[in-house]
Formats: C-alpha cells, sequence, structure tokens
C-alpha cells in the first residue's frame, strides 16, 4: 500500500479576506481524496499568529458539518490546536503545502518565500509570479514586454502625485479622458476600483487610495465584455474554456466585479470559435509571462466596438471553491473539482523536484 502524501493547508491570514480564506479550506477538505492524502491544517489568525489543528484521515460528509473552534483550528473530535507558535508542528512534516491565504501575506510572494526557505514543495505560482500578480503596474508591464495587448493605464506614487500633481492629471486626461477608473495597484489592498467621470472625481478618488495604497493605477475606460479564462500547468500549461462575467448594464457590471464581489458567470462564454481560441492563447502568454505555475485566472476585455481582447489582470491564487469560477471553468473543460486538486498537487512536487535538478 503507497503511503499517504501529506497535505498541510495554510488558510485564515492577515488580509480582509480572511473569512474567504476559511471558506475555501473547508471547500477543500470536504473534497480532498483521503485515500490518496492526510491533512495538516495550519491556521493563521488574523493577528499572524501561526496554529496547528489536528491532522486528518477523514472527509467530512456534510461540508456544512466543518466548522472551526475557538483557536481556528478545524474541529475533528481531537481537542484544541497548540495556540502558540513554538509547539506548532513544522511545516516540514509535509510533503506539500497547499496555501489557501488570499491577499496580503498569501498570494504576493510571501507566504510562497517562507516556503521556499523551508524547501516545501507548494501548490501555485512562486515568488515572482506570485509578487508580479500582485502589483498591477509590475503584472502590466511584463504583459506589455510579451507584446499582450492591453488597455491605457497611468500608474504613480504618493509621493509622485504630491510632488507633480498637475503632471498626473494633464497626462490622464489627455491619454485615458474620462471616465476612467481608479484603484489600489496591489489588489488585496482592502479597496476596489472607483468611477471618476471627472477632474474633481478622480482627485478625490485617487485620494482614497491613497487611504489604501501608496502606488495608484488609473486605467482607461473600456466598452466591453468582460471574459476569464483559466489557466493550469507549469511549463506546459493549458487554458480552459473561456467564461464571461456577466451584467445587465456596465453599472450592475462594474458594482458586481468591483464593490459587492459576487459577479455572475455565464460558462462556457457564447464567443466565436477563433475568438475563443485566441482568448486561451492570450491567457498561457500572460501566465507565461509572469513565469506563472499551478493555477491562475487570466481576465479579459473583449472591447464592443470592434471585438478585440485586452488582457486585464491575473490572479494567481483564485478562489478554489467548487463554486469558484476557476473549478467550474475546469468543470466545463472535463476535469472535477478532486481531480482539479489532485492535479494541483502533483504540479507542486513536479515544480520543486524541477528546481532541484536545474540548481544541481
Amino acid at each position: 500500500m503507497n503511503k499517504k502524501l501529506r497535505i498541510g493547508l495554510i488558510y485564515g491570514g492577515k488580509s480582509g479576506t480572511h473569512e474567504v480564506s476559511l471558506s475555501t479550506a473547508r471547500a477543500v477538505i470536504a473534497e480532498i481524496d483521503f485515500d490518496q492524502y492526510e491533512v495538516f491544517p495550519y491556521y493563521i489568525t488574523k493577528q499572524g499568529e501561526w496554529r496547528a489543528g489536528p491532522v486528518l484521515h477523514a472527509a467530512v460528509d456534510d461540508a456544512a458539518r466543518l466548522t472551526f473552534d475557538a483557536h481556528g483550528g478545524i474541529e475533528a473530535g481531537a481537542g484544541a490546536p497548540p495556540p502558540l507558535l513554538d509547539r506548532l508542528p513544522s511545516p516540514r512534516k509535509v510533503d506539500v503545502a497547499f496555501p489557501l491565504l488570499h491577499g496580503a501575506c498569501g498570494e504576493d510572494g510571501a507566504i510562497q518565500g517562507l516556503l521556499e526557505t523551508l524547501d516545501v514543495p507548494y501548490v501555485g505560482a512562486g515568488m515572482l509570479a506570485a509578487a508580479v500578480g500582485a502589483d498591477r503596474p509590475a503584472m502590466k508591464r511584463m504583459f506589455a514586454s510579451a507584446g499582450l495587448p492591453q488597455s491605457v493605464y497611468r500608474s504613480f506614487t504618493r509621493y509622485q502625485w504630491e510632488r507633480d500633481r498637475a503632471y498626473y492629471l494633464m497626462e490622464i486626461e489627455m491619454s485615458l479622458g474620462y471616465p476612467c477608473f481608479v484603484m489600489p495597484a496591489k489588489p488585496g489592498a482592502g479597496f476596489g476600483a472607483s468611477k471618476a467621470r471627472n477632474r474633481e472625481e478622480l482627485i478625490e478618488a485617487v485620494r482614497d487610495t491613497f487611504a489604501h495604497d501608496r502606488k495608484v493605477v488609473v486605467e482607461e475606460f473600456v466598452d466591453a465584455r468582460e471574459i476569464e479564462v483559466s489557466v493550469l500547468g507549469n511549463d506546459a500549461p493549458e487554458a480552459s474554456v473561456p467564461g464571461e462575467i456577466a451584467g445587465a448594464s456596465e453599472a450592475l457590471e462594474f458594482r458586481a466585479r468591483y464593490v459587492e464581489g459576487k459577479p455572475v458567470f455565464t460558462i462556457p462564454a457564447n464567443l466565436p470559435l477563433e475568438t475563443a481560441k485566441e482568448a486561451q492563447d492570450l491567457a498561457v502568454r500572460a501566465f507565461q509571462a509572469i513565469d506563472g505555475a499551478g493555477l491562475a485566472q487570466v481576465g479579459f476585455f473583449l472591447r464592443r466596438e470592434d471585438g478585440k481582447l485586452l488582457v486585464n489582470d491575473i490572479d494567481t491564487l483564485p478562489g478554489l471553491t467548487p463554486s469558484s469560477l476557476a473549478p467550474r471553468l475546469w468543470k466545463e473543460s472535463g476535469l472535477l473539482y478532486r481531480e482539479l486538486l489532485d492535479e494541483l498537487i502533483r504540479l507542486a512536487l513536479e515544480r520543486h523536484a524541477g528546481t532541484l535538478s536545474s540548481d544541481n
């Protein structure tokens, strides 16, 4: 009998998406194949403290029954987890770490750097891809260097804005015009995008955004459909069928996408075959441009006036519950949720083995 792989689930975290991470952990534990794996839960509190729950050897029959105890550990009838870091089982005990952290310190290269230091294989993007995916200006520069089509944007720091506001206002008004969208450089900064229809609203939006991030991105308004493609793999990634973030109006789409975080998905997207194929090709190119690994989700604008695809962003740690978009895209592409988890773990081991062989 083959020995089960030890999977270290890392969840919780200090960001504003803490509860989302807990939901993801519930989903993964409810669906992961316990015939192949045993699960080591590692919970990070909102204050950044690490705690460990009892090792899980069996699935939970009903995901709704899966709850977290007072310490954040997963209840499994084995008592409370050790509350102190010095009593925490070392992540080196696991065969593969599975980060389920969103936002700061989860998808920006921080946890990836820690796991690299510990020499623990881990699911998902490496440090570079994670850091680039979490910094919109850096991401856009790498996309540009790869020749990927994008919308027009400008970016600046608080210091630059305060030093030369008139210049940046002129640049934005001449190059982007109104309306435009103002957003933090880091998607997980706890603040969404604001729509500016004139100079007064632009200045107010920039001021509000600086309360959440030291860098701001301003992008042109594009009258477009929003298309999403998931990418899975390491050196030879593959793209899922495209999906669409749909809404009854531009205002509804904007609110669902950036404010409420509850978009409506159409899977597969109703696209001409050649457009769907182009979106898949561009998604793979975007993934490779940032040296992606594991799983990612690439967003596009499909411009209504001419049908041109523009790469909008890449999420190196997309939602991973069965109802999240990336798993649904892969389900439509023929890969069930449990199979997707298996593939992510396999890709983590493959990437780690390749890194070791290249260093030796």
